[in-house]
């Protein structure tokens, strides 16, 4: 009965949008929805665990300083100008941007480089795939190297896992994009040569034109290298026995953040189109996602504890995480999946269990295949992970037709299915 909330939340959180997206679109209404489900397992903890509860809520305030420090930092770093559209640009763009997804993250990195990109190309007709790609690289698959990449990871990073862990994963990084990028440059040359026939003038020469480009934000860049420098350094202190006394990290990071938005431009933030409500629906669906999910990690890690569990390796964590990525978010996927190999290694959900996990050779494997499960199929639907449709309203509201949930899936499982195969036979078999 205690799973049941969270069931009921995460349901809501990927039939909503599709069934009454107007009503979802309210952030009043999921602080409705989270209002709902908490309070029975607030009750429940509060009661039968105060001490997991109270972990939980310091699990959560941990996390969204992180996010919205970034997303508030970013927000005020602007990119005026555009480039040459053509195929080996659009190319080099995706590439930096799955660079960026690990020192902004994906929503931060996003958010920067999606309107530049439509910009240069809002002369060609077909544009659709620019965006597709879009999400699955910079978005998604970008973002596997660092904790701040994607928010599993710095759930990852916040159960213990060190903030250099993740960089041991770029054999897989390197795999996936790498051959994502060679597939849009394929597609996008294709694109631009069949806008020639049919688009009077050349598009060949048109693409060309371009204005300077200019990276603008410059206090913001300072604090956002602040942040980074503050976790990491909080990070390795811990790894040595030596951990800041509780919520010094937090605080500094919620000092760099309010510095960096009062000290910057709210000019740039303007014609970034900044607005607090994406990260207010963030701090809203997490927090209900971490009060109903401690019950939920209890008993997957029990469960795992039995013999008759059937995830047992890498390849099952890797396929399980990441189908289940693709349907909810991703960050509550990695959870419920650390709990399971925690479980198997017999250690509780609570404290710096995914940590250990990290430190063990064996268990480090089944964390390895569902931290790239999570992060790179968060990509599969627009609901895997909270760019994705973040982007697409960006497209649409420049006048890119962008496709249905099911057009899209169908983007998704012809290119990425396969290359998530070749990953899982590759690194997880």
């Amino acid at each position: 009965m205690t799973a049941l909330p969270f069931v009921a939340l995460l349901l809501t959180i990927a039939l909503a949008p599709l069934v009454t997206p107007q009503w979802w679109h309210h952030n009043r209404s999921k602080a409705l929805v989270a209002f709902v489900v908490c309070v029975p397992i607030l009750i429940y903890l509060g009661v039968a665990a105060p001490q997991v509860l109270i972990e939980k809520l310091h699990e959560y305030f941990g996390f969204i300083v992180v996010i919205g420090a970034l997303f508030i930092i970013t927000g005020g770093i602007h990119i005026q100008g555009s480039f040459a559209a053509t195929p080996l640009v659009n190319t080099g763009l995706l590439g930096i941007g799955a660079v960026l997804a690990n020192l902004l993250g994906t929503t931060g990195a996003s958010v920067l480089l999606i309107r530049p990109l439509l910009r240069a190309n809002k002369a060609r007709k077909r544009v659709a795939h620019l965006v597709i790609f879009f999400i699955f690289i910079v978005g998604n698959c970008g973002g596997l190297l660092t904790p701040i990449g994607d928010p599993p990871l710095l759930l990852g990073f916040l159960k213990g896992v060190p903030f250099d862990w993740t960089l041991r994963l770029w054999p897989q990084w390197l795999l996936i994009n790498g051959m994502l990028l060679v597939i849009f440059y394929i597609w996008d040359q294709w694109a631009l040569n069949k806008d020639e026939q049919e688009l009077p003038g050349s598009q060949h020469e048109e693409v060309l034109i371009h204005e300077p480009l200019r990276i603008t934000g410059g206090i913001e860049m300072l604090v956002l290298l602040g942040v980074i420098i503050t976790i990491v350094a909080a990070g390795r202190a811990a790894a040595v026995g030596r951990p800041w006394a509780q919520n010094v990290r937090e605080l500094l990071i919620v000092l760099l953040a309010l510095f960096g938005y009062f000290a910057g431009s709210q000019d740039r933030r303007t014609k970034n189109v900044f607005s607090f409500g994406p990260i207010i629906e963030v701090g809203v669906l997490f927090a209900a996602i971490f009060a109903t999910m401690a019950p939920v990690l209890e008993m997957l890690n029990a469960w795992a504890q039995r013999p008759d569990f059937g995830l047992t390796k890498p390849v099952h964590f890797f396929w399980a995480s990441g189908a289940l990525s693709s349907v909810l978010d991703n960050a509550p996927t990695y959870l419920a999946f650390a709990a399971s190999a925690a479980g198997l290694q017999g250690v509780p959900p609570h404290g710096p269990y995914i940590g250990a996990l990290a430190l063990d050779p064996v268990a480090a494997k089944l964390l390895a295949a569902i931290s790239t499960g999570s992060v790179f199929m968060g990509s599969n639907t627009y609901i895997g992970n909270a760019p994705n449709f973040m982007v697409r309203a960006i497209a649409e509201e420049n006048g890119v037709k962008m496709p249905s949930f099911f057009g899209y899936l169908a983007y998704s499982v012809g290119i990425l299915l396969p290359l998530f195969v070749l990953v899982s036979l590759v690194f997880f078999r």
